[in-house]
């Protein structure tokens, strides 16, 4: 779902980025609350919001998923969906940086030569696109430490997207109703179709949130991480092989390096998975 995102944001024009990102937070808002409703689910909400620092960190992450939500519609509505692809890709990078820098964790050699190829492919991406590659390491940078502050908190992702969605939905009405005494408002003056496009990106947006919260309780990290590549991978092809996005060699190799550098991490990843399976089953072969 989320590797189709750039087919569907599409559809919502005329509007711009700026009405499509409160839209969605709104109709999210909406969605959610509808579903805490059927499933009893406010009390659980109450609880988390009376913890002040739960309620800090959501607010936290309430702020940066708005910058990548709000990057990411842009970029895509603007021609730009290979690299935002670029930005999901370099995220696990990024995440293993955010553990290094905020928690003091140390990295393994692997991990450093994966991050040292990384750092590598953002030159040679910047010196292929003529820019530094912002929309990506934005991308990156905010999807990242949406997921070390949702790491933080002890909550399902049914309740902390409602608190999330619950701080930023006044802002988000504000907006809207400024871009209608503007008479900049699309919702409502470009047929019934693209007000209903507009409503559903409530659901386009919690379904796999909420799919991912279920998901990731049930599978090893390992397979999530690997499940994670999906996304950007489709993101890609969908750049390059329907809106037909340019890719000069540069920028190719650029992400070939990408690739290789996740490519490690992935299998190191696995490697030290599969030493305490391996250890356990010596361990009981000798018993």
């Amino acid at each position: 779902m989320w590797g189709l995102f750039p087919l569907y944001w599409p559809l919502l024009e005329p509007a711009g980025a700026v009405e499509i990102l409160a839209d969605r937070i709104l109709w999210s808002l909406i969605f959610v609350a509808l579903l805490l409703t059927v499933r009893r689910g406010w009390p659980d909400v109450r609880l988390v919001a009376a913890d002040r620092r739960q309620l800090l960190r959501l607010t936290m992450a309430a702020l940066l998923v708005t910058v990548n939500w709000g990057v990411y519609i842009w970029a895509v509505n603007a021609g730009h969906v290979i690299e935002t692809s670029l930005g999901y890709f370099i995220n696990p990078l990024l995440t293993i940086l955010l553990g290094v820098l905020v928690l003091a964790e140390r990295l393994r050699r692997m991990q450093w030569l994966a991050v040292g190829i990384a750092t590598l492919a953002i030159v040679v991406l910047t010196v292929a696109y003529g820019r530094l590659p912002w929309i990506a390491l934005t991308l990156a940078a905010s999807f990242a430490g949406y997921g070390f502050m949702k790491k933080r908190v002890s909550a399902g992702a049914m309740q902390t997207l409602a608190i999330e969605t619950s701080v930023l939905a006044g802002p988000a009405l504000i907006t809207l109703v400024v871009l209608a005494g503007q008479s900049r408002l699309a919702f409502g003056h470009h047929g019934t179709g693209n007000a209903a496009l507009l409503a559903a990106t409530g659901v386009v947006t919690a379904i796999p949130l909420l799919l991912f919260g279920a998901g990731v309780r049930r599978l090893p990290l390992s397979t999530m991480g690997l499940l994670q590549y999906l996304a950007p991978v489709l993101q890609f092809a969908v750049g390059v092989g329907i809106r037909h996005e340019p890719l000069p060699p540069a920028r190719l190799v650029g992400f070939g390096l990408v690739w290789l550098a996740l490519l490690i991490l992935t299998t190191d990843a696995l490697r030290r998975r599969q030493r305490p399976s391996e250890q356990l089953a010596a361990a009981s072969l000798v018993s």
